[in-house]
């Protein structure tokens, strides 16, 4: 269950500790934003985002960049099906232990590319990922729900990941006393997830690492803990027929993605009970000490509000992530201005609120029956992650 968990953010847009973050715009005026830019793909296939400016080298650091084998075109693995998430293991090439101050992840169809997660192989799961490679038909692996790799994704208190974006995502550069760790002969694997709203097209995405020499640095690793939450949001009127009826809603999700069983379902074990309804929340309690730097959201485009709260209702209560109006194309994270301190035992809980009304607005869903919405990889399915990143003492 783990291992599915932390892959399902399929997240998302994760910036990186010590950068800046601009004001939010319109919740409604950025999600439609969003639709046109990928509206414009059919008659623009080379269409691309607004980057934030580069940020010059610092002391010690050097580029490294990788990039997808060759020109992939995105396939839905069924004919109803919107979204397809496919695998590349790529080579950095590095001779000696790296730390990653930066990743810059640089869409090639960016109307395309709903959002990309980098993550490590470290050498002795090479061969467990050269074999998914092989196994499937052209460059990388059909990677719905994760990697496949085992040992990627098993651990939400400290996930592998080295990086992601999702619209509104550029380099997010590491404050200069902290570092992912990167081991000599290790591999990436790039989770892909393409939306196929916008049409057909090809891709061949660039990853840039910003990286500096591990051995003699006083650099403290970063961390990335993942907060997934459910999202049980019924039909509005109260209808429960056909999709609107969560049963089949999430048969629905299972049989679009393969899930056996469905991750609707496996939240409720990690969050509690189902309980219907525009806000959902989950908690979980800290294992290890640690300081946490930064903290990113991640919905779709049903997303209203997100929080994440440490010790919540509690004399000890800390906000350290309040979105008041969700923006799908400002996903990067937000640093904070006093690093907040967390001991075993205390609790983090990210809430999330979504709302029906938003598919009467956005042309994704035009078309589309309204129904139970859960947790699903799909664009016009629906997340609620939390992603805290942190230093360990």
């Amino acid at each position: 269950m783990r291992r599915r968990l932390l892959s399902l953010a399929a997240v998302l847009a994760v910036g990186l500790a010590g950068c800046s973050s601009a004001p939010l715009p319109d919740n409604l005026r950025a999600k439609s934003s969003h639709e046109a830019a990928h509206a414009a793909a059919t008659t623009a296939p080379s269409a691309t985002v607004s980057r934030p400016p580069d940020v010059p080298l610092r002391a010690g650091e050097r580029f490294v960049e990788v990039r997808l084998p060759g020109a992939y075109t995105p396939t839905a693995p069924t004919p109803t099906a919107t979204d397809d998430y496919r695998c590349f293991l790529l080579d950095p090439h590095l001779g000696t232990d790296q730390l990653v101050s930066g990743v810059d992840i640089r869409p090639d169809n960016a109307a395309l590319v709903h959002h990309v997660i980098v993550s490590r192989v470290e050498p002795e799961g090479i061969a467990q990922a050269e074999q998914l490679d092989s196994a499937d038909p052209g460059d990388g692996w059909t990677c719905f729900g994760g990697s496949g790799i085992q040992g990627i994704g098993v651990n939400l208190d400290d996930a592998d990941w080295v990086g992601a974006w999702a619209p509104g995502g550029g380099e997010r550069v590491m404050a200069d006393d902290i570092g992912i760790p990167l081991r000599a002969g290790g591999r990436l694997v790039v989770q892909m997830h393409y939306n196929l709203l916008a049409g057909s097209g090809t891709d061949r995405s660039t990853v840039r690492l910003r990286v500096s020499e591990a051995a003699g640095s006083r650099k403290k690793a970063l961390d990335t803990m993942l907060l997934p939450a459910p999202v049980e949001l019924p039909c509005r009127e109260n209808r429960t027929a056909g999709l609107c009826a969560r049963v089949v809603s999430v048969a629905d999700v299972s049989r679009r993605f393969e899930e056996r069983p469905a991750t609707a379902d496996l939240l409720h074990l990690l969050c509690g009970p189902v309980v219907p309804g525009p806000v959902q929340s989950c908690t979980r309690t800290v294992r290890e000490k640690g300081t946490i730097r930064a903290v990113a959201g991640h919905m779709h485009l049903l997303g209203r509000s997100i929080t994440v709260d440490v010790d919540k209702g509690t004399d000890r209560a800390r906000r350290v992530l309040d979105i008041a109006s969700w923006d799908f194309d400002d996903q990067g994270s937000i640093p904070l201005e006093k690093p907040v301190g967390v001991a075993p035992g205390d609790r983090i809980t990210v809430t999330c609120r979504h709302d029906q009304a938003l598919r009467d607005l956005l042309p994704a869903f035009a078309g589309q029956k309204e129904r139970y919405v859960v947790w699903g990889e799909g664009t016009t399915d629906e997340m609620c992650l939390g992603i805290v990143l942190l230093t360990r003492p």
